[in-house]
């Protein structure tokens, strides 16, 4: 895995480096050449910064006081304070900007360039213009920031990366090798190791980068980290940090950057997780696959399309059509944050032509005959396949969410325990006059677990009903279903009619319900019109013939799917059927 997303950032980040990040920035402070201050500018599109690449960076060097360079916080910078503010962080950010103050100065000493931006700082007055603009165009104390000094921005001039480089370089061979803790650390010549990423002797890196953008999954809004080892019982063989996973700092800001530039513009949130996805060769969108099962698609595409593209793509790969396509790798990692470090709750990689082949039987799976019978319902979005096993989307365990991911890009069997889950939502929905009708996701997904139970799939479940389906279970549902609407037809709406008074009974124990539901229905005939009763004895009689020589006396779990299948398949049938003209309004029979 950090093999890949170093691999995807030598690929697509030229500048990563060690000592440098890129950071999302809000403002920009136009200085003159002489120092003056002119403006604020906002930078982004208003809901969040710009992602500004060369921010120097002080990894592991900023604690005790010190600041970034160049790039900061508006509260080290301009010294900009939320109201009633603690005296202690007030104190804390005095340092930490003299700090930042020394530093430019120390930086002007070879960089003129600089010298107007130190000199506007030192200036009490213009320190205060530029704390005073900030708070009018209302920044955050939190908000980094960044300079123009007579249209020039400081953070790409090369002059000035170069003296970053070497000051970070010194500053470094001055660190102490002790811990707050009083533990020892690598020193500065710490005999060489081998980096797990690159095969190289080096000297590894003691504390990794952080990882950024988790804080909506349970990160730190500072970052969190994916390589560490801050207790003595992470360690082992008397190394110290991150000497046990030993890594170059090259190697590690390249994992690091390629993670974060992935969670930054290739991710998409599923429940408490963000699920990451890249190819090994870069695809313009119509062709992201991963995008087909996520719902990613423009407005222009719509969902009923996502079978359809994907089905096309799979046909051109296997023709020998796209061979560019043919050759290329998905890479998908599921992850949230915890306690200051990245959780990765998932990894995947695999043929692109597997990955096509894999949502195209997905979508295939899910298919199912639309409440009102009139065609199949779209093809649902991932987050709407999650959303069918809880009441409420919020309420959906990450777990889960992981789970079914994989279980539709790797084409895998569906847990027992997910039908289970849709079915008790299904029950509870339909005895429950105030939900809404039918879900279509929920019932494509329980269709989709007896296909994929099997090696190959199961011929015998289809979209619409199926009446030689072989199982009596199913049946048993499509008789309820049919006893339902004929209840309707004879005495109107009734209330708690034969669905919310038997259905959970008749799906557990068909045969000890559903006889007394038959003989009952002969009451139910004989206040129907001739031609519609007989209408009505014939559907039944063609059900019954289904069931063999009796209905099952009990139904195990998945006995019970088959009796939901059966039951929605067949009333949507008898929705959109042609009946009897003595009773065409049966058309349009609504839940019972």
């Amino acid at each position: 895995m950090l093999h890949e997303l170093i691999a995807y950032a030598d690929k697509n980040l030229a500048d990563s480096e060690p000592g440098f990040k890129t950071r999302e920035v809000r403002w920009s402070i136009e200085l003159a050449a002489d120092g003056r201050f002119l403006n604020v500018l906002p930078l982004g599109d208003g809901k969040r910064g710009a992602d500004l690449p060369r921010c120097p960076d002080m990894h592991g060097m900023n604690a005790g006081g010190k600041s970034h360079f160049l790039v900061e916080s508006a509260q080290t910078v301009a010294l900009l304070f939320k109201a009633n503010e603690e005296d202690k962080k007030i104190a804390s950010a005095r340092i930490r900007h003299r700090f930042y103050t020394q530093l430019l100065r120390d930086a002007a000493q070879n960089c003129p360039q600089l010298s107007p931006l130190a000199g506007a700082l030192e200036d009490g007055h213009r320190c205060d213009e530029v704390r005073d603009a900030l708070a009018a165009h209302k920044a955050k104390p939190s908000d980094w920031l960044t300079w123009r000094i007579d249209g020039r921005d400081p953070r790409l001039d090369t002059e000035v990366q170069a003296w970053w480089r070497a000051w970070r370089h010194g500053d470094q061979g001055k660190e102490s090798t002790t811990t707050k803790r009083g533990e020892n650390t690598q020193p500065e010549n710490a005999e060489e190791m081998v980096c797990l990423l690159t095969g190289l002797p080096t000297k590894p890196l003691r504390t990794h980068p952080k990882i950024t953008g988790l804080s909506s999954v349970g990160g730190l809004a500072m970052g969190d980290v994916m390589v560490g080892f801050d207790k003595a019982a992470f360690g082992s063989y008397g190394l110290d940090q991150s000497a046990n996973a030993a890594m170059s700092a090259e190697a590690a800001q390249q994992y690091v950057d390629g993670l974060n530039d992935l969670i930054r513009n290739h991710t998409r949130k599923l429940a408490n997780t963000l699920v990451a996805h890249w190819y090994k060769h870069n695809l313009p969108p119509d062709d992201d696959a991963l995008a087909f099962l996520v719902g990613m698609e423009t407005d222009e595409q719509s969902e009923a399309a996502a079978l359809g593209a994907a089905r096309r793509l799979l046909d051109s790969i296997r023709a020998g059509e796209r061979p560019d396509l043919a050759g290329n790798h998905y890479y998908a990692l599921t992850l949230s944050g915890a306690a200051g470090r990245v959780m990765v709750r998932d990894w995947m990689e695999g043929p692109f032509e597997d990955l096509v082949s894999h949502i195209t039987a997905w979508f295939a799976d899910l298919q199912i005959v639309a409440r009102d019978g009139n065609g199949n319902a779209r093809e649902p979005k991932f987050m709407a396949v999650c959303g069918a096993l809880v009441r409420d989307l919020k309420d959906l365990p990450a777990p889960t969410a992981a789970t079914l991911w994989k279980v539709a890009i790797q084409g895998l069997p569906i847990p027992q325990p997910l039908m289970a889950q849709a079915l008790a939502r299904f029950r509870a929905d339909l005895v429950d006059k105030d939900q809404p009708a039918f879900n279509h996701a929920r019932m494509g997904l329980i269709k989709a677990y007896f296909i994929r139970r099997k090696p190959g799939g199961d011929t015998t479940m289809t979209a619409t009903y199926n009446p030689n389906h072989p199982a009596a279970a199913y049946h048993c549902g499509g008789l309820l279903a049919l006893l339902a609407n004929l209840q309707r037809a004879a005495l109107g709406d009734v209330g708690a009619g034969v669905v919310q008074r038997f259905y959970a009974a008749a799906s557990q124990t068909p045969g000890l319900v559903l006889g007394r539901l038959a003989a009952n229905a002969r009451n139910h005939l004989a206040k129907l019109e001739p031609k519609l009763a007989w209408w009505y004895e014939e559907r039944i009689a063609e059900i019954m013939s289904g069931l063999g020589d009796a209905a099952p006396r009990i139904l195990d779990l998945e006995g019970q799917g088959l009796f939901a299948l059966g039951y929605y398949q067949k009333l949507a049938q008898l929705r959109a059927g042609k009946k009897s003209e003595a009773h065409n309004d049966i058309n349009n029979q609504q839940d019972v």
